[in-house]
């Protein structure tokens, strides 16, 4: 049977899924290198996995915001795996993740750095818990182009893929891509300490920690990194936008004000 002909199995679907979520919108394209190398290990034309990977586009709510349309055609699976993913990001996350496994798919080096190989004694829960994390890292990032939102810095190693409620807050929204910013390692302990956070407005607030600091010391730096920054909107993702309700959890229990 031809490879683009026969129908998308579920795992096949949540494999396509799980790239979609790492793979900036923009580069979704038969000739990616990470599609293509998906394609061969699911048995399906790279063509096919792209034009997959469009039809889930057609159901994302950030890309449907800004106007901006996947291909409009698509199965009642399509939908399914969608609302799985959304109604229970930690379990598909971390499924998706074992797939990726299963299947013997390379995964990229700072997917590899960042789950490391396990050792015997590592439990099923800390596997997971790896697993989860380097989903969540990745889709952050990847949504944001590899940039922090704050200051733009593109240069990967210094980013993190911030959770707006703590990883032990809500186990609901540990893998929802939506309690995630992407920050440089900077940004990323300023608003881990709740000396900046995010207005409803997407607008940058600094802590009077840091703009009465700011009177002492006159740090050319600290003045670009903190003070210039407070009211400037931070860039957003082109997918899986901060959650308003997560943002007004930081400002009200982990932003210093």
């Amino acid at each position: 049977m031809s490879k683009s002909r026969r129908d998308w199995t579920r795992e096949e679907s949540i494999l396509a899924f799980n790239l979609y979520c790492k793979i900036p919108f923009g580069q979704i394209s038969s000739r990616n290198p990470r599609i293509i190398e998906l394609s061969k290990h699911i048995n399906r034309t790279p063509s096919a996995l792209s034009m997959k990977m469009g039809n889930l586009a057609r159901l994302d709510p950030a890309l449907q915001s800004r106007n901006v349309q996947g291909l409009s055609h698509g199965s009642k699976l399509d939908k399914e795996i969608w609302e799985e993913f959304y109604n229970n990001w930690e379990d598909l996350a971390y499924r998706s993740e074992l797939l990726i496994d299963k299947f013997s798919i390379p995964r990229d080096l700072d997917e590899i750095k960042e789950i490391k190989k396990p050792v015997k004694t590592e439990s099923l829960k800390q596997v997971r818990i790896r697993l989860i994390q380097s989903f969540f890292r990745t889709t952050v990032l990847s949504g944001y182009n590899y940039t922090c939102a704050v200051c733009q810095i593109g240069t990967k190693q210094l980013l993190n893929a911030s959770h707006i409620i703590p990883w032990s807050v809500n186990k609901e929204h540990r893998a929802d891509p939506r309690n995630g910013i992407s920050l440089c390692a900077l940004h990323d302990r300023a608003f881990d300490r709740g000396l900046i956070s995010f207005d409803e407005h997407y607008k940058t607030i600094i802590s009077r920690q840091l703009s009465q600091n700011s009177l002492k010391k006159h740090n050319e730096m600290y003045r670009i990194a903190f003070i210039k920054i407070e009211g400037k909107k931070i860039s957003l993702p082109n997918r899986f936008k901060p959650d308003p309700n997560a943002l007004e959890y930081h400002r009200k229990n982990i932003f210093c004000g």
